[in-house]
């Protein structure tokens, strides 16, 4: 069933992108995908939250030159704040399941490794009535002194006719520890119109791969919010286990957090993430935690 399915999404999106593209569509690398999930959240004191999501992408690179037609569900400007999306545990009423995107993007065929990869993109978000958006992503990623640590940076500015603008910037400095370990530092900024906070947090994450089936994610992650009164809103520890039950498609995430939130006084609470998905695509991934 996986492989006629992950062939199928292959097959279509290809089929797709010939038609409007060049007959390239069936040798280039496409990042299509469908992916179901159901997890499982629970927060000490806020009860138990259940939730069943369907998120898709269908790439069509070759429909122009340097033009990417890609239909895609959850964008980026919907996935909450820094503190839903750094514990991974996103509300439900943040998730907009009901709508998609469909949109052009224009993307400089250059190296992140020597200058800057800038992305820009327009379309409609499909709801009634339909929302328009203009995107800019740009990204670089430089090697320090010659040594095992690198520097990425990635940053996006948008604008959707219905939640206004948003900016995103990312700063992200690791290094391998060893063939199986890899430590890094995070740094996000945020801020969102509808929110008209500035928000910001700071991530330390070790990244260990136990085995070629099981991995596990140890983070320490403070956030905070405000450029006038800065003050910290939540500190938390966080493990993440993620392991492949089934031969890349279907996998397993287990991540018990401990918080110190600012509303409680930054007394401790518990929390608790379990979740299933299954990916359908033709080529399998490994990247456990993305």
């Amino acid at each position: 069933m996986r492989d006629h399915l992950g062939t199928w999404v292959d097959n279509t999106s290809r089929s797709l992108d010939g038609f409007f593209g060049t007959p390239e569509s069936h040798d280039v690398d496409n990042e299509s995908y469908l992916r179901i999930g159901h997890e499982v959240d629970w927060m000490e004191g806020d009860g138990v939250d259940n939730d069943f999501n369907l998120r898709y992408r269908v790439d069509l690179p070759t429909a122009e030159e340097r033009l990417r037609l890609i239909i895609e569900s959850d964008p980026e400007e919907t996935q909450g704040t820094l503190a839903e999306q750094g514990s991974g545990r996103l509300a439900n009423d943040q998730r907009d399941r009901r709508t998609s995107t469909l949109g052009l993007g224009w993307l400089e065929k250059s190296d992140k490794r020597k200058r800057w990869s800038n992305r820009v993109s327009a379309g409609v978000r499909l709801r009634l009535p339909l929302d328009p958006y203009v995107r800019f992503t740009s990204k670089r990623l430089w090697q320090l002194s010659d040594g095992p640590w690198q520097l990425e940076s990635d940053n996006r500015l948008s604008w959707f006719n219905h939640n206004g603008y948003s900016a995103r910037t990312r700063w992200d400095v690791g290094r391998p520890l060893s063939t199986s370990r890899h430590l890094r530092f995070i740094t996000n900024v945020q801020w969102r119109e509808e929110e008209d906070t500035l928000e910001y947090g700071e991530t330390a994450e070790l990244n260990h791969r136990i085995n070629h089936r099981s991995a596990l994610r140890y983070s320490a992650i403070a956030i905070g919010e405000s450029a006038s009164s800065p003050r910290m809103t939540d500190y938390y520890l966080q493990t993440r286990y993620r392991r492949d039950l089934h031969k890349g498609v279907l996998f397993a995430d287990v991540i018990p957090e401990l918080h110190f939130p600012r509303d409680t006084g930054y007394e401790s609470r518990w929390a608790m993430s379990v979740r299933l998905e299954m990916y359908f695509q033709r080529r399998l991934t490994r990247n456990y935690f993305n």
